[in-house]
């Protein structure tokens, strides 16, 4: 037993489980004598419902957290460079890639057992953009052991239409330095991969709509499935109990048949004996008048 693998095994329970899954943890610990393991563990919080579906969606969909984590470094980078124009370009791509995470968030949630109101699935966005922003937030979201929802405290600044980033001041030289020239090719060399990125990221975000629309359908018809099968299954289970009725009555029609039948084959006997008899004596009164 070691702390780390308690810690993603308890995190990866349902809430509910959380508390006794933690308990019979810190037990096994302090049986195997490991009594700075059992304190570690019994410090874990149980996760709040937004934070474990914040887990959820970092653990059931590991090739969505590398994706999500480039595209928060090229944007924060590309803060510190791009005009107006592409800022708000990213960002509406980053919002477009939140809500579809957020949604898919939701329906993995409702899968596990555990519906989402709309104020959890704002918390889980909220967490997202924390973790666009924030690369701390990132590390965070990414080890899949969240007890709360992130808050997107520190943003990326909102751009202005037809702003642009503020340039410094032109320097008094008539002709641009050395250092000038490597500053513009290394802010191009960023703005290039900053861009690469964000159609990354937009192809990824038409591949999930494409895969949770397909989903989605799959679900609906596994739903018409389902529900055929369950009157299927009443229809079968009526007939069953009629059946059953049906198969008690014979039963019972046949013992009182049988019973019958026995009654009456002893009276036949019984008849049979006394015929029997009534003859005999005939016979002897026959033979004595003669």
């Amino acid at each position: 037993m070691d702390y780390d693998s308690v810690a993603d095994e308890l995190y990866a329970l349902r809430p509910e489980e959380f508390t006794a899954a933690r308990a019979s943890a810190v037990a096994s610990a302090r049986t195997a004598g490991d009594r700075e393991l059992a304190g570690r563990i019994g410090a874990l919080r149980k996760p709040s419902l937004a934070a474990w579906v914040s887990n959820l969606l970092v653990r059931s969909s590991p090739g969505e957290v590398e994706p999500l984590l480039r595209l928060g470094e090229g944007l924060r980078q590309a803060h510190q460079d791009l005009d107006g124009a592409q800022l708000r370009e990213l960002s509406r791509q980053q919002h477009a890639l939140i809500r579809a995470l957020s949604v898919q968030a939701r329906q993995l949630a409702k899968e596990a057992g555990h519906p989402i109101g709309e104020g959890v699935q704002r918390e889980v966005e909220n967490t997202l953009h924390a973790v666009l922003a924030d690369p701390e937030a990132a590390r965070a979201w990414a080890g899949g052991r969240l007890t709360k929802p992130l808050d997107a405290a520190v943003g990326f600044p909102a751009v202005a239409e037809g702003a642009r980033p503020q340039r410094p001041a032109p320097a008094p030289a008539s002709a641009p330095s050395r250092p000038d020239r490597k500053t513009s090719e290394q802010q191009r060399r960023r703005l290039d991969r900053a861009r690469k990125e964000a159609e990354a990221a937009e192809r990824e975000l038409r591949e999930l709509r494409d895969e949770a629309a397909a989903a989605g359908e799959a679900a609906e018809e596994a739903k018409r499935q389902v529900d055929a099968l369950q009157r299927h299954v009443e229809e079968l289970t009526g007939e069953l109990e009629r059946m059953r009725g049906e198969h008690q009555q014979a039963r019972f029609a046949e013992r009182t048949a049988r019973e019958r039948a026995r009654t009456a084959d002893r009276r036949v006997r019984e008849a049979g004996r006394k015929a029997a008899t009534a003859a005999a004596q005939l016979e002897r009164l026959t033979s004595s008048d003669a």
